[in-house]
């Protein structure tokens, strides 16, 4: 199973015959080319030009951070999958309303599915379960609401009105001092928890875009997530499925045993940002994540969660084909 590398420290990426490796001040480390999937570059890394067409001809896609753990771009491999049918198809589905607003609307019971499903999990594990079963009573309200919704801005709303009582529940769940969710806040995050969910959400969204360079998809249509100058939309439509499951789920593990603690988090003047060593245990535990293998009911098989992206993307494929309608993944644990 190919992995993901993260680099967080200042050095060199480069290539040597038929291998790459990264060099810091204190030691070269060669990289697994054959079971490397992307790299996540966070530190000051400079690359080589025979660097980056190696990483091409293998497929590796290298996303760029920020100091703060903002994702900035990503230099990926000319584009291997091509189907000029399939992006027809796609924007067919953009520009008529209906197949667009048909398409959001899944995505967004694909992700209120999964917050409920969280909930349900947490829930029965605490004392306060009439306050969960209160949240999912809300929550299924607003799920109710998605076929009655006309535009994908009212679309939009409901996602976010089921979100911010999803978000309710984090306290409880965690019950921590230290990570307190308070309210959502963004750009820069305002404490610490808000810092966990912002960086793990711009990794997850990150994830998703790299697999999607591995499918005939085009990542710049987006239906939920609508597409303008952003440079990439379909990978924040995907993404509202596994947030819960791969992010917020990992931050409920990673706080309630005590992997991560406030000296894992700088206070800067506007706000709060995880250090390095907090981004690199939350990248580490993210990484054993994706490789994690679930029962998936209809293949009969386990894969990982990462594998799970990829299965969506191709049941999108064959949605915009007309081959298959599209249902959304859902979590039973």
């Amino acid at each position: 199973m190919k992995k993901s590398l993260y680099i967080f420290q200042n050095g060199e990426l480069r290539r040597k015959d038929n291998s790459l490796y990264f060099e810091s001040e204190s030691r070269r480390k060669y990289i697994p080319v054959e079971d490397t999937n992307d790299i996540f570059i966070f530190g000051e890394v400079d690359v080589s030009k025979r660097f980056l067409e190696f990483a091409s001809q293998k497929e590796i896609a290298v996303h760029y951070f920020n100091h703060y753990g903002y994702y900035i771009g990503t230099f990926y491999p000319r584009e291997h999958y091509n189907s000029g049918h399939l992006i027809v198809k796609q924007v067919e589905h953009y520009i008529d309303m209906n197949l667009r607003l048909e398409l959001a609307r899944t995505f967004v019971k694909g992700s209120i599915g999964q917050l409920l499903q969280v909930l349900k999990y947490y829930g029965g594990r605490r004392d306060d379960k009439h306050f969960f079963e209160e949240l999912i009573m809300s929550i299924s309200g607003h799920a109710q609401q998605i076929n009655e919704v006309v535009s994908v801005e009212e679309l939009m709303g409901v996602e976010g009105h089921a979100r911010e009582r999803y978000y309710q529940a984090f306290d409880s769940i965690m019950g921590d001092p230290d990570f307190i969710f308070e309210k959502r806040t963004k750009r820069p995050p305002q404490n610490r928890l808000n810092a966990l969910i912002s960086f793990g959400n711009s990794i997850c969204y990150t994830i998703v875009l790299s697999e999607i360079y591995k499918t005939f998809l085009d990542p710049r249509i987006g239906y939920l997530h609508a597409t303008n100058f952003r440079k990439f939309s379909l990978n924040l439509d995907v993404a509202e499925i596994f947030k819960p499951i791969m992010v917020d789920r990992l931050i409920f593990t990673m706080v309630n045993k005590k992997m991560l603690s406030k000296k894992d988090f700088d206070e800067h003047t506007d706000g709060i940002m995880l250090t390095e060593d907090g981004r690199r245990k939350f990248a580490q535990e993210l990484d054993k994540r994706m490789q994690t293998t679930v029962s998936h009911r209809h293949l009969g098989k386990s894969v990982s969660y990462r594998r799970l992206i990829r299965l969506e993307l191709y049941k999108l494929q064959k949605h915009f084909l007309g081959e298959q309608k599209y249902i959304p993944y859902h979590s039973l644990w």
